[in-house]
């Protein structure tokens, strides 16, 4: 009887030593004379626990982990001996930090093997497309609509809207972009999926095409993620092969094909339009709207850009039904939420589960506090250019108007976590300078309002005119707010406003301005 053994491909678990656990697991077999057969899946996202090794049992799949190559032949003893290991975690799905989530987009992640489209299919792949056929254009998106599905790559606006604004266009050429350009901090979500399940982001590309009459797309994944970029090119070959990309797609009448290209590493790419002019062999800078991009994008056609989780989610709305996505979550803010844990944090990694959770329980309690021990003081939710949410805080669910309503961003959903030591001047002078080296140079705000807050900061914390400088500064990030052309510059602001409203004495403010202000 063969040992089926699944150990993560996915580059977090890599970054930590998964392949020379396989590769130890393998040796240790071939020495036990056991037949063994190592799968390399994507993360279940429990990053602390990585490298984490599963073993299929008569009871299911048993867990250990964090793993290293000299516990492989322990691990070997604990499944075919019944030896107990320090280690084992018990059934995977039993891990309390697992059990508790509400995954859809990542019900596949870690327990399928990302390059086999078969493995794809059985467990589940493929029923969202089959719907959509049945379905056909209209009532695809009217099913998207209907699920309040909105983009997971931070602006939140309605998918379906986007959908319906595209196949309303006229033109004979239309394009599908798929926005792999993952670049926020504390942010691993899109490569966790491309690696993880690629033929899920594949399956959610295929329906928007149909969906509004595209016959291309595009997946523009940035340079710095090469483990992403080798898995959906190998499942964009798996997918082309099995008829599932091209002519007559899926046994259909519909055409529809992909293409990854790869981005150069600026982060203003991220920004759709940006992201457009890139793909085109331009410099990426960034476009005045109107038009949209739903109107004149991708060559001057009308064009889909959706991020990574947006498309990946499509086919679990079409498969189970919108009214069954749209009874989880708060509000406008329907369905599930992968949000990203990472900083200074006990157990980092993805958590899905539906909008609603507030900032506290996922800190301390989901995320398990600071790594350090030593108490939280601040959590950045949003990227490098989201809001510093003070504990005062940590009751706002993590809902788009909720955080809209506390001067704050859910982004691409990276809360990362910061304790007692951090400098909140310092990282208020990092979003400037963010900004103003990645700045596309575009817009005056952005390019030289940024340059100028690093400056302005700077003077603060020496103390020169303090309140005059702050003024200064309120004023520059006004301009910013409202003047940039994307939120690069529109963005930035944020961090630096929360860190100034919230964490006053790290500018210098007296002990009495402190008084006052409480």
């Amino acid at each position: 009887m063969t040992l089926k053994v699944f150990v993560p491909r996915d580059a977090g678990a890599e970054a930590v030593g998964a392949g020379d656990v396989a590769a130890a697991l393998a040796a240790a077999a071939y020495r036990r004379g056991v037949d063994i057969e190592i799968v390399r899946t994507g993360s279940r996202g429990l990053y602390w626990l990585e490298p984490l090794v599963e073993a299929e049992t008569s009871e299911g799949r048993v867990a250990f982990g964090p793993a290293t190559p000299v516990d492989a032949d322990g691990i070997l003893d604990a499944v075919v001996g019944g030896v107990g290991h320090p280690l084992t975690l018990g059934p995977v799905e039993s891990i309390p930090w697992l059990k508790r989530q509400t995954r859809l987009t990542f019900a596949r992640c870690g327990i399928v093997d990302p390059r086999s489209i078969g493995d794809y299919g059985r467990h589940g792949g493929w029923q969202g497309l089959s719907r959509a056929l049945a379905l056909g254009p209209a009532g695809t998106i009217e099913e998207v609509v209907q699920s309040g599905l909105r983009g997971r790559g931070g602006a939140g606006f309605p998918t379906g809207i986007k959908w319906r604004t595209v196949a309303a266009a006229p033109g004979p050429k239309k394009y599908i972009v798929c926005n792999a350009d993952e670049g926020d901090s504390g942010t691993f979500a899109d490569r966790m999926i491309m690696e993880g399940d690629p033929f899920m982001v594949i399956e959610g590309m295929i329906i928007a095409g149909i969906a509004v009459g595209a016959a291309q797309g595009y997946v523009y994944i940035r340079s710095e993620y090469p483990h992403a970029i080798a898995a959906m090119q190998a499942a964009i070959e798996a997918a082309r092969h099995a008829g599932y990309l091209g002519e007559g797609m899926a046994e259909s009448a519909h055409a529809f094909d992909l293409e990854v290209r790869v981005g150069a590493g600026a982060y203003v790419c991220g920004e759709e339009t940006s992201l457009l002019e890139s793909l085109e062999g331009k410099r990426g800078v960034v476009r005045a709207k109107p038009p949209l991009p739903a109107h004149k994008g991708l060559f001057g056609r009308p064009t889909v850009i959706n991020n990574v989780i947006s498309l990946a989610t499509v086919p679990a709305i079409l498969a189970d039904g919108a009214e069954r996505y749209r009874d989880l979550g708060m509000g406008r803010s329907r369905g599930t939420m992968p949000i990203q844990l990472a900083g200074n944090v006990m157990q980092g990694g993805l958590f899905e589960t539906a909008f609603g959770v507030t900032l506290g329980e996922l800190v301390d309690d989901i995320g398990g506090g600071t790594f350090t021990g030593r108490p939280v003081r601040a959590v950045q939710v949003g990227g490098p250019l989201g809001a510093y949410f003070p504990r005062a805080l940590f009751d706002t669910p993590f809902d788009y108007e909720a955080f809209a309503a506390r001067d704050g961003l859910i982004g691409h959903g990276g809360v990362v976590v910061f304790d007692d030591s951090v400098d909140m001047a310092r990282q208020a002078r990092f979003a400037m300078e963010f900004c103003a080296i990645e700045s596309c140079g575009k817009c005056t705000p952005c390019r030289i309002g940024s340059t100028r807050g690093v400056e302005t900061i700077d003077r603060i914390v020496r103390g020169e005119g303090r309140d005059e400088q702050i003024a200064v500064l309120t004023d520059l990030c006004n301009t910013l707010k409202f003047g940039s052309l994307c939120a690069l510059g529109g963005f930035t602001p944020y961090p630096v406003m929360s860190a100034l409203t919230h964490f006053p004495e790290d500018f210098g403010a007296a002990p009495e301005r402190l008084d006052a202000a409480e």
